[in-house]
Order: C-alpha cells, then sequence, then structure tokens
C-alpha cells in the first residue's frame, strides 16, 4: 500500500484570478474551473503528474508561506525575462532576509512567495517549476515521512536541507530547507496526496500515522478526503484513491 503526490494546493481569496496568473507565467493551461476550486495542468513534457490547485478560503494571509515554489531557468538572460514577466503580470519584488543571492524572491498578486532561480544542472529537465519547497525544523527526518507519503526517494541531504524527487526523474525536486520558525498557522500551500486505485483512505490514514502524522481539522466537515498533520503538523489531504 503506498499513496502518490496528486496535488499542490494553494489557498486563494479569488483563485480565478491567482490561477490566471500563474497560468500565464508557467505556460500551463487551466482543467477545471467550478466555484470549490481551480486547477492547472502542466504541458506534458513538464513532467508533472499532478495539479496546481486554487480553492477558495477566506482568511487573509497573514505569515510567510512554509511552502513555496521555485522556478527555473536556463540561463541568465532567461532568470530576468521570467522575472520581468512575473512583475507584468502582477507579482511584486519582496524581502525576507535573502540579502545577497543570486535569486530572485517575489511575490504572486495574493501575497505568496515564490523564487526565480539561476541556471542550476539539478533543475535543467524540471521544466517550469524547479522544485516545491517546505520549511522543516528537521529537513532530513521530515524528508522520511514525506518519501513514504509519496514515494519520491531521498535523492540528497545536507546539514540545512533534503530533497526528494520522482523516481522517473521528471518534474519538480521536493525540497526541505531547514527553518527555526515553527508552524503557528494552518499553511496557505498544502499537498494532496492519494492511494493508488486499490488502495483505501482508510489503509493509507493508519499508515501515515504510523509514520508520524495526525488528524487535525482545518474546518472540513463532512468530505470523503482525510486531513492529517505531518510529524511537523504541516496539514495535507489523503484524498480518494486514483
Amino acid at each position: 500500500m503506498s499513496t502518490r503526490l496528486v496535488n499542490v494546493v494553494v489557498d486563494a481569496a479569488d483563485p480565478p484570478a491567482l490561477a490566471r496568473f500563474w497560468r500565464d507565467l508557467l505556460g500551463w493551461y487551466i482543467s477545471l474551473e467550478d466555484a470549490d476550486e481551480v486547477d492547472l495542468q502542466a504541458p506534458p513534457d513538464d513532467g508533472w503528474r499532478f495539479d496546481l490547485v486554487f480553492v477558495p478560503v477566506p482568511d487573509p494571509k497573514t505569515v510567510q508561506n512554509r511552502v513555496h515554489l521555485d522556478l527555473a531557468s536556463a540561463a541568465p538572460d532567461q532568470q530576468m525575462a521570467v522575472v520581468d514577466h512575473a512583475l507584468a503580470l502582477g507579482a511584486k519584488r519582496i524581502d525576507i532576509g535573502q540579502r545577497n543571492v543570486p535569486w530572485f524572491v517575489l511575490a504572486d498578486p495574493e501575497g505568496n512567495e515564490f523564487c526565480v532561480l539561476e541556471p542550476r544542472p539539478e533543475y535543467a529537465s524540471t521544466g517550469a517549476v524547479a522544485a516545491i519547497v517546505a520549511a522543516a525544523a528537521s529537513p532530513t527526518e521530515l524528508a522520511r515521512f514525506w518519501s513514504a507519503a509519496t514515494g519520491w526517494p531521498v535523492e540528497r541531504t545536507g546539514v540545512e536541507f533534503a530533497s526528494l524527487r520522482d523516481p522517473d526523474g521528471r518534474g519538480p525536486w521536493l525540497e526541505l530547507v531547514r527553518t527555526a520558525d515553527p508552524h503557528t498557522v494552518k499553511n496557505r500551500v498544502h499537498l494532496d496526496v492519494a492511494p493508488y486505485p486499490d488502495g483505501s483512505v482508510a489503509a493509507e490514514v493508519t499508515r501515515l500515522a504510523d509514520l508520524g502524522a495526525h488528524p487535525t481539522d482545518v474546518g472540513q466537515a463532512d468530505v470523503p478526503w482525510q486531513v492529517l498533520a505531518d510529524p511537523e503538523g504541516n496539514e495535507f489531504c489523503v484524498l480518494t484513491p486514483r
């Protein structure tokens, strides 16, 4: 039994508008739009096998997100082109204490942080999104949990980080980066995992609980999926088999 990564979910005050920003920035397309969510899918050659999903949430953003996207670039001029394109679409440059670094830190129109990276060999085949980046108190320990939750092996570790990647070598990395800041409020960006068609939500919730997850209430009411928190309190959903 196992689960796989199926969505990166973003809370939004205006999901259609925020989805259009990311659609135009990434060059993706809208695959679903209704009152409950707007889904973006990547072109097949980008390697993503999951969606970028925007859902309506009335609560305002109050703290720096613990999960964000890093965008890839193939050359310095392309990096600047991505930054200029993002700014033209409504992004803003922001300072989160990054100091003198070779990447640019921006915020989308609802304030969600993202980075536009300088060219790096490890991101040459990721497509537009280089990595899904999550803050972690203990990156190596949390990586073991997320490896079990996604089926992605841990490819690289260091004192300050741990990196996972889909075993087929396509799409973005999942990277955990050390932070001293505790998890204090519900994350506005979270991951969804799901069992394979022959699995069950109940069995996977039990398996993930044995690995350190626990149920949490984010106001989900009566839904067919389960909301859990990982060992550091980051919320995620276990969806129905697919």
